[in-house]
């Protein structure tokens, strides 16, 4: 018996060609943190909320011992500037459908990756969020969006997939957040397709390796010299990439956390001062609205975003 939907409204669950050689999307995907951002994906501002978040983040458990304060209407209004500086920047913003029991929906960049191949589906560690991964499969499916793959192996989150240049990646693990299990083999998908992959092993207190190492531009990048190991730190510049670095204390306030908009436009933070000055000084263009509300639940504005579509450099 045939049980083969031939239909061609029907996405398969894994686009992703088992041996490599998965072909290259024409209409979506992405092969840099850096090209030309035509399209992103956002979560939903209207159900975001707090929820206990504090075992699996290190920026809760400082917002909660700093006894920083949260209100709902400054996060739509800072959500609604950021959304503004996207479209300004000429890029389309999609939204993740809302559900009001996932609150924490807002920080897409959590429940997928894009890859040049199509999405790929992840596996979140905290229980409460888990549920995070029926809304973004029911978004890319309605996009017809092929899907890369699914993980199957952990728990992973978008965060540590960091995509440092065409066909070369640096897979964070914590043991927590991300598994060395799941990241291992994302990369084994990933080296099949001939890509360089380097596997950077953290400490949970970091949360996810795109919290220091952030792409700005081809061969820039901001980094947290006090945080990323010497390993990691002696193969980027190992890639002939500048560094541009960032404190551990704006690390950890989110500050190293950037979205790079392509044509050296960086969508920044207004916490993010000492970093948004040094990259003005290198020539970039800088947006820096208040994040405040939105970062202190945890997640940057590299956090909130998975970008659906860059211009192929």
């Amino acid at each position: 018996m045939n049980n083969k939907n031939t239909s061609p409204n029907v996405l398969p669950l894994r686009a992703r060609h088992l041996e490599g050689g998965t072909p290259v999307l024409e209409d979506w995907g992405i092969n840099s943190e850096y090209g030309v951002l035509r399209d992103v994906l956002l979560g939903p501002i209207e159900t975001f909320g707090l929820m206990d978040n504090a075992r699996f983040s290190s920026v809760v458990r400082d917002s909660e011992r700093l006894g920083l304060t949260w209100n709902k209407q400054d996060a739509v209004r800072q959500y609604r500037e950021m959304v503004e500086i996207y479209e300004s920047a000429g890029v389309n913003v999609h939204t993740l459908p809302g559900d009001e029991a996932l609150s924490y929906a807002i920080y897409a960049r959590d429940s997928s990756f894009m890859t040049p191949f199509g999405a790929v589906i992840c596996q979140l560690a905290n229980p409460r969020r888990r549920g995070e991964y029926s809304a973004a499969l029911r978004f890319y499916l309605s996009q017809d969006i092929p899907i890369y793959d699914l993980v199957s192996a952990g728990n992973f989150e978008g965060g540590d997939f960091n995509l440092i240049a065409p066909g070369c990646v640096l897979i964070g693990y914590t043991g927590l957040r991300c598994e060395e299990v799941s990241a291992r083999q994302i990369g084994g998908w990933m080296e099949k397709e001939g890509w360089e992959v380097k596997y950077a092993a953290i400490d949970e207190f970091y949360v996810h390796i795109d919290i220091m190492v952030c792409m700005l531009a081809e061969n820039c990048a901001a980094v947290c010299l006090d945080s990323v190991s010497d390993d990691v730190l002696s193969w980027l510049k190992s890639k002939k990439i500048e560094i541009v670095p960032v404190s551990f204390k704006d690390t950890m306030a989110l500050g190293c956390n950037v979205m790079s908009l392509g044509n050296d436009r960086i969508l920044s933070t207004a916490a993010s001062v000492d970093l948004n000055q040094k990259l003005k000084a290198l020539g970039f263009e800088v947006h820096a609205p208040d994040m405040s509300m939105i970062t202190m639940c945890g997640g940057g504005v590299h956090c909130m975003a998975q970008p659906l579509k860059r211009d192929r450099v």
